[in-house]
């Protein structure tokens, strides 16, 4: 299994948009080289919808986008990057499209029908069981019911220069079969005016011929027939299996690749995908075979591949996909509990519950999300699953009597228990962790069904779980489990990340994409445990702290981490905070409370009212965000737009009553130094475990981002480039710790050190250096040859963090060697006796060292 050779280099993550092409990461390259990185992580790159602010909507995978500055651009975007000794790291979007007028593939898809050349490209089932939607694609689309729209005249027949003919809904044109082009040529003026009954009966049997079905946008979750990307009505899913549908979506990237000017692939979803190992040993072999020669100093293996994997508690990625690790979520879930305290849990979970009435823990939030979000957003894929099973049972005379009732039923409680994104598992076999998780699921959905219902369950679960099937149902089992694997991934990001995250708020620091705040904490141990298992399995697998999909900033999560340490202080707070909500949710007004001190910038002044009016903006637009996401009191498909006022008054009374805007500030300002050192352990850690550390973009300063689009505001490149000029040590910046140069200070000294001693980062052995789990510190040392690294941060959180002698007379069991100071300027020897903490470090909370062996001085 080919993988990447030798380990690619630190990476940052740029998001890429109209008013960020490739000229202006072009500009910045000399800034990120000086900085220290080894490659530009690109967002996608292929023509996206106009208006795109990220390029996961593509429209046309065959072309660089012309928004972004074309293929010219990302030409000399390139030669930049070269220059300086970078290289490319692309994300690609293999498992959707956008739908819409600029997809031409869709539209001609619309205008022929299962003719169309395109037809193959997209999921969409051509023999649905509906009559009305046999051999047509629901088109869920208009902005009220589909007779209304006929009677309003909303629905426009008229010319249109590149299909012939079109119906107009509003702004949106939907292209008229060919066959029917000649009659409306004919047609007179008027022919289609609503006015009059003939002329809508006549439009209506016009619409009855088209290859789609026009409907209004709310049919979509009970009757769409076409596999969507999550609930996302704009998103089609693609079939990539078809090896015709890959070559076409993957030529321009394999061309790029083949031409040296991409060194890897961040493959986007890779659960959304029908077989995901076999998508990834067939771009791993299409890469292979367009692998170009490579300039020296630029890697010249394999390209360096990397899958976005949400992997559950306790999942691994599959060991037999030729990939070379995930995009990090992994590591932000395992460093981001790490900083959280055990004994805060309990306190945290009792307080929430008692303030709000809501669950006190996750796994009831999690449910009941679940099962609405199957009601009121993939009804359609539960009953197309059920479809699929109900056809294997009517194939076996065991079991030909199973209903469909009864199997909607099984197959609804094994999803609202389902423990994991997905399983790989098909009908020649499954994996012992297919297994397993199959098992859990199982075991908790046999509690919500009658004794009756259990001997379908546990069978349903044998055929889709992969247990061998017989020849003459391997073909119906197959289809049942891509059915079903395809609906576990969207209902979990849509009931977990999109809906209980808003709802539960514990901690929301433990809330974030690619962990499950019912792991609130993890030790020492189960931290080292995971570095050593990516070490052994994915060495090259990508370290992360902060996305463009991330829910809260690093520094937000490690702030409000400090809570888990304070839970009293924590309660106290909310229930002298509260009480000004007024009609607003207990829950709703605890989690903006909880945002408002997470997220208070160092810099702000309660008394700035320029600063506060423009803090309020910010928070208000996540509010918004995040009472609708919830889906409680308000939706995006239902806005109840008087209690989003009510909200966004109690947001407006906390800010603008000086008394309770102070309180909030002094209790941010209290937890922030904290917060801080937490935060640049975490950063030190992504630095120096093994791996690969991505740096997103800004976040070298402070980063208290909020959710999307907050957190993919413009950076200031101009101040981050002179904050660097300065060159100053870490521990010289801690009298102004507040304005980030710290943070940027210590990425660009480790990523200095890995520049310099590269196989001691790629290849040196993990070895945990245990310490008593009271000191509330991690330390572990690396070895490579004759060199060797030591690095000990603190994990908990101090009432003073900065203060000297806060280590007391705590030592720790450094190996013999001669020091260097990475963080400082210092070097001093040490025997192999236990070492003080204090020494480690004159100034700064955290320590990394270098001991360069008698060989290299």
């Amino acid at each position: 299994m080919s993988r990447s050779q030798p380990m690619p280099g630190p990476t940052y993550r740029l998001q890429l948009h109209a008013e960020f092409g490739f000229a202006e990461a072009r500009a910045i390259v000399p800034y990120l080289a000086r900085l220290g990185v080894a490659q530009l992580y690109l967002s996608p790159v292929l023509t996206a919808r106009q208006g795109s602010t990220h390029g996961y909507d593509v429209v046309d995978p065959t072309r660089v986008s012309d928004v972004l500055g074309g293929e010219p651009g990302l030409r000399a975007l390139v030669a930049a990057a070269r220059a300086a000794g970078l290289g490319i790291l692309l994300d690609i979007v293999p498992n959707h499209m956008a739908v819409g007028p600029e997809n031409a593939w869709w539209q001609d898809v619309l205008a022929r029908g299962e003719r169309s050349r395109w037809a193959r490209v997209f999921d969409i089932d051509w023999p649905a069981e509906d009559p009305a939607l046999k051999g047509r694609v629901l088109c869920p689309f208009l902005d009220r019911p589909y007779g209304e729209a006929l009677a309003a005249g909303l629905l426009v027949v008229e010319p249109a220069p590149q299909h012939g003919w079109v119906v107009r809904h509003h702004a949106t044109p939907f292209p008229i079969r060919p066959e029917d082009h000649a009659e409306l040529e004919g047609l007179p003026a008027g022919a289609f005016d609503p006015a009059r009954p003939d002329g809508r009966e006549r439009l209506h049997r016009l619409l009855e011929r088209q290859h789609y079905r026009l409907a209004w946008w709310r049919t979509a979750g009970d009757e769409i027939n076409w596999r969507r990307f999550f609930d996302i009505g704009e998103l089609i899913s693609i079939r990539v299996q078809d090896e015709t549908v890959f070559d076409l979506t993957h030529a321009t990237i394999l061309r790029l690749y083949r031409e040296g000017l991409v060194d890897g692939l961040r493959i986007d979803h890779v659960d959304g995908l029908a077989d995901p190992a076999a998508y990834c040993r067939q771009l791993r072999a299409a890469l292979d075979a367009a692998r170009p020669v490579r300039p020296p100093g630029l890697p010249s293996g394999p390209a360096w591949l990397l899958v976005e994997k949400i992997l559950a508690d306790g999942e691994a990625l599959p060991s037999d996909w030729p990939v070379d690790g995930t995009t990090g979520y992994d590591f932000m879930d395992e460093v981001g509990s790490l900083l959280h305290d055990p004994a805060g849990a309990g306190p945290l979970a009792h307080a929430w519950a008692a303030l709000t009435g809501r669950p006190a823990d996750f796994e009831a939030e999690e449910q009941v999300a679940r099962r609405e979000m199957l009601d009121r957003s993939f009804a359609a894929q539960l009953e197309q699953a059920t479809l699929a099973l109900h056809r294997v049972a009517r194939h076996d005379p065991a079991t030909r009597d199973w209903t469909r009732a009864a199997i909607r039923r099984c197959l609804r409680a094994l999803l609202v228990h389902f423990p994991a994104y997905r399983t790989y598992a098909g009908p020649a076999g499954r994996s012992p962790a297919d297994a397993a998780t199959y098992r859990r699921a199982a075991e908790a959905a046999a509690a919500d069904l009658v004794p009756a219902d259990r001997a379908t369950l546990d069978r349903i679960g044998r055929w889709l779980g992969g247990e061998p099937a017989p020849a003459d149902l391997a073909d119906r089992v197959s289809v049942a489990i891509r059915r079903f694997q395809q609906l576990t991934a969207p209902l979990a990001a849509k009931s977990v990340e999109d809906t209980a995250f808003y709802r539960y708020g514990r901690l929301l620091s433990r809330n974030e994409v690619g962990s499950t705040p019912a792991r609130f904490a993890r030790t020492a141990a189960a931290f080292h445990a995971a570095q050593a298992r990516r070490a052994a399995a994915f060495p090259s697998g990508m370290l992360a702290t902060a996305t463009h999909d991330h829910k809260r900033g690093e520094d937000v999560r490690a702030r409000l981490s400090v809570l888990s340490g304070m839970p009293g202080d924590w309660d106290a707070a909310l229930r002298s905070w509260l009480p000004a909500a007024g009609a607003v949710d207990p829950g709703d007004a605890a989690m903006l409370c909880q945002t408002l001190v997470g997220a208070w910038p160092l810099d702000l002044d309660p008394d700035d009212a320029a600063g506060i009016a423009a803090y309020a903006e910010r928070v208000g637009a996540w509010q918004r965000k995040a009472l609708r996401e919830a889906k409680l009191r308000t939706d995006w498909t239902r806005p109840d737009e008087a209690y989003e006022a009510a909200a966004a008054e109690y947001l407006e009374r906390l800010l603008g009553d000086a008394a309770l805007r102070r309180e909030i500030a002094a209790f941010a300002d209290r937890i922030a130094p904290a917060g801080a050192v937490a935060s640049l352990a975490q950063t030190v850690l992504k630095l120096t475990v093994p791996g690969v550390p991505d740096t997103y973009q800004g976040t070298e300063f402070w980063d208290f981002s909020l959710v999307d689009p907050d957190n993919r505001r413009p950076v200031d490149y101009a101040a981050r480039a002179a904050a660097l000029d300065e060159a100053s040590a870490p521990a010289d910046l801690l009298p102004a710790w507040r304005d980030g140069r710290i943070k940027q200070a210590i990425i660009a000294r480790l990523l200095a050190a890995r520049r310099r001693d590269p196989e001691l980062f790629r290849h040196g052995d993990y070895r945990p250096l245990d310490l008593p789990d009271e000191w509330g510190m991690l330390a572990f040392a690396r070895r490579w040859n004759d060199r060797q690294l030591v690095v000990a941060v603190p994990i908990r959180a101090v009432d003073d963090p900065w203060q000297p002698g806060r280590d007391g007379e705590r030592c720790l069991p450094l190996p013999p060697g001669t020091w260097s100071d990475l963080l400082g300027d210092r070097r001093f020897a040490t025997s192999g006796t236990a070492t003080p903490v204090a020494r480690l470090a004159d100034a700064l909370p955290l320590s990394v060292l270098l001991d360069h062996g008698a060989g290299r001085g």
